[in-house]
């Protein structure tokens, strides 16, 4: 459930630095505090903290390790995604991120802050998308973004943020009028109605259509772009395969793996190698390790691509034989998720 957060007289320490030029643009059209890029540098303190850090972390549940001992830690502005299946941890570190569960061990610093005891000073400074949301249905859709925006000290606004959300043409109608989408398009609103350093989104695009997932994936560009640093949780391989800059794999309460999507689904992983035949050619001739391989296309996974190549495509043009369809094709993300995973 989103709750708003009363704000009082504390102000969000200040995200840039007060030397910068503040006469630029704002991105949107309703005037928020969100600068246009180029238009104010980060303060290079906040560049030299990490935005999230973890050391050593654990949650127990009686007898149950359910987060065991995991590091991690996010740099300012990086949108990173934390993947795993049902079970694996992950929403309970999300959850002592965000303040809303201790942790039985180990250190974690958010912002700056100790989730557990940093306050209304933290939470100013952070957004939380979750899956489902209770949203008094009886509001118009701009009147529950006014009302949210007024328990922070510097929010976006309204108009801006409806405009960013999809939902500017739907601001008069009544939230129980919504569809599942737009509904959805009204959690992540309220997100970012109060300026979040950083945000966490939890399966965001959960029940939108193609057009809505796109236009919430240039939400998060743009947010990155503005320096926002995003915590994301999807168990859409694609989206984070777009989104993220990292990415890491929980798995039985530990991390199995972490880096760049593009270096989990490459890199140093296997690839597969097809291709076809003519049909009178003797496979048992093929070098290895296609040599008897039955099927159409002949469609092997190798370690060494780059030797298996040199050693196919010599054997092609000795025999004077067309290699018809010949691709090499990297794992994706997806598919490393499986095997790290199990789950598939």
């Amino acid at each position: 459930m989103l709750v708003p957060v009363e704000a009082d007289q504390v102000v969000a320490p200040a995200l840039w630095d007060e030397g910068s030029e503040a006469h630029g643009s704002t991105i949107g059209d309703g005037g928020g505090r969100f600068p246009a890029p180029g238009v104010f540098r980060r303060s290079p303190s906040l560049l030299r903290m990490a935005a999230i850090e973890i050391d050593g972390l654990v949650k127990r549940y009686g007898s149950l390790e359910a987060v065991a001992g995991i590091s991690l830690r996010v740099a300012p502005g990086e949108v990173f995604a934390l993947l795993g299946p049902n079970g694996a941890g992950k929403t309970t570190t999300v959850e002592i991120l965000e303040g809303h569960r201790r942790r039985d061990a180990g250190s974690v610093r958010v912002l700056g802050h100790d989730p557990e005891t940093g306050g209304r000073r933290f939470r100013e400074r952070i957004g939380i998308v979750l899956q489902s949301s209770g949203i008094d249905g009886a509001l118009s859709v701009r009147e529950t973004v006014d009302l949210y925006a007024a328990a922070y000290p510097a929010p976006r606004a309204a108009g801006e943020v409806l405009e960013i959300a999809g939902l500017s043409d739907k601001s008069n109608a009544r939230v129980t009028t919504l569809s599942g989408g737009q509904r959805r398009r009204l959690d992540l609103a309220l997100g970012i109605v109060g300026n979040p350093d950083l945000l966490f989104l939890d399966e965001p695009t959960t029940g939108f259509d193609p057009s809505a997932r796109r236009r919430a994936w240039d939400l998060v560009d743009r947010l990155r772009d503005l320096g926002t640093t995003i915590l994301l949780t999807t168990h859409y391989m694609d989206e984070a395969q777009h989104l993220a800059d990292r990415v890491a794999v929980m798995a039985g309460g530990v991390i199995v793996a972490e880096g760049a999507p593009g270096d989990l689904g490459s890199g140093d992983a296997a690839a597969t190698v097809s291709f076809r035949l003519p049909g009178h050619v003797d496979r048992t001739s093929l070098p290895t390790p296609f040599a008897g391989v039955a099927g159409d296309p002949v469609s092997v996974r190798v370690e060494d691509v780059t030797a298996v190549l040199h050693a196919l495509t010599g054997w092609a043009v000795a025999h004077g034989i067309d290699l018809e369809g010949l691709t090499v094709t990297r794992p994706t993300l997806e598919d490393v998720y499986l095997e790290l995973t199990d789950d598939g």
